[in-house]
């Protein structure tokens, strides 16, 4: 490997968002190319005109439990690389290149310090059997080469901070105000004693199990939280949902990235996505979450009108607790739920996000 370490990297287009009543103008800095939002239709400005595609259909957001059905059977998205619309497929690029090259400096990375280890052995071993002592100049070549070899490193270090797509989000004074509140509500949720991925949801055979619940899920704890995704550089941190049975989703403003490694991703318009609160009366059969509230009880084996069954001799009351819970869809086959412990939180979180994805979908 030659010590006077140089390696081209090519710079990483860019993405500013800006959001405003209007809704988001996304800007790929690329020379000559650009994808702007707005309220009637898309339109791609290229270098050799400009070009009027379909608007998205809209899809309506609810927070009423009314209007809102628990899905039934396996709860799960699609293969994330599936999902990526055309809109969003300049900023998966950037992403894509952003990732390969940070790879490609990586593994430069790994083979210069795997070789400064071999000269600092071998500056070590001059010295014990004392021919670099006799023969100074063996031991000035060896530290020349130790020398270019940390400036490479650093070089390198240089050159992956630089090899990350940077994502520049800008609001309107009023909009900024309702993205913070978003933001403000999900730390809130976050802090839930205990939040669960919802993976199955399946009929229960009341007459068999003499069981209070209409439907049995199988969920599993998982945590949320602001995090970053390493290629990306952005102005405004994500909001992370770990995923229990599938690719991770982070929430940035004006789409969602659903990430399962770092070359299997898709990218997701806000526009397009369905979100729903709902209130869950669940039959609470381990400990209550000390931020869940109990609303009721129930007995283990019950008959029809909610009276206990009297057949069963070791019969006991159980509590329900009302949770609050969060259904993520789209027509592209995104289908997630989430349950949160802390009903009021979640609640929060969400009034807060529809208020601001009616920005997003340019709605006032």
């Amino acid at each position: 490997m030659a010590w006077s370490y140089r390696k081209r990297i090519k710079i990483i287009p860019g993405v500013h968002l800006n959001i405003s009543r209007k809704g988001i103008s996304t800007n790929i800095g690329v020379k000559g190319a650009s994808v702007t939002f707005g309220h009637d239709a898309t339109y791609v400005n290229t270098v050799s005109g400009r070009h009027k595609v379909p608007p998205p259909r809209p899809v309506k957001s609810v927070a009423s439990p009314a209007v809102v059905t628990l899905p039934q059977g396996n709860i799960f998205s699609i293969a994330p690389a599936e999902i990526t619309n055309q809109d969003m497929q300049g900023v998966k690029e950037a992403i894509l290149s952003a990732h390969q090259q940070r790879r490609e400096l990586n593994h430069d990375l790994q083979q210069i310090k795997l070789a400064l280890k071999g000269s600092q052995s071998q500056l070590t071993l001059s010295y014990v059997f004392l021919y670099g002592l006799i023969v100074p100049s063996i031991a000035k070549k060896i530290k020349e080469r130790i020398a270019a070899q940390k400036m490479a490193i650093e070089e390198i270090n240089q050159e992956l901070e630089k090899s990350r797509m940077e994502l520049d989000i800008s609001f309107d004074a009023d909009i900024l105000q309702k993205y913070e509140a978003v933001k403000a509500a999900f730390v809130q949720l976050s802090h839930s004693k205990k939040i669960w991925d919802v993976t199955s949801a399946m009929q229960e055979n009341r007459r068999v199990t003499r069981s209070a619940a209409s439907t049995v899920v199988d969920k599993r704890e998982v945590r949320i939280g602001i995090q970053s995704i390493e290629d990306i550089y952005a102005n405004v941190e994500p909001l992370w949902f770990k995923n229990a049975n599938g690719a991770d989703l982070y929430f940035y403003p004006g789409f969602i990235i659903m990430y399962d490694t770092k070359d299997r991703f898709g990218i997701i318009d806000m526009k397009e996505l369905q979100f729903n609160f709902l209130p869950v009366r669940f039959i609470e059969r381990g400990v209550v979450p000390s931020d869940a509230k109990v609303i009721d009880y129930t007995w283990d084996k019950v008959n029809k009108n909610g009276a206990p069954d009297k057949r069963f001799r070791d019969n006991f009351q159980i509590p329900i607790v009302r949770y609050g819970a969060i259904t993520l869809r789209t027509a592209a086959g995104v289908n997630e739920e989430y349950e949160f412990s802390n009903y009021e939180a979640a609640e929060l979180f969400s009034e807060a996000f529809i208020d601001f994805q009616k920005v997003i979908k340019g709605g006032y």
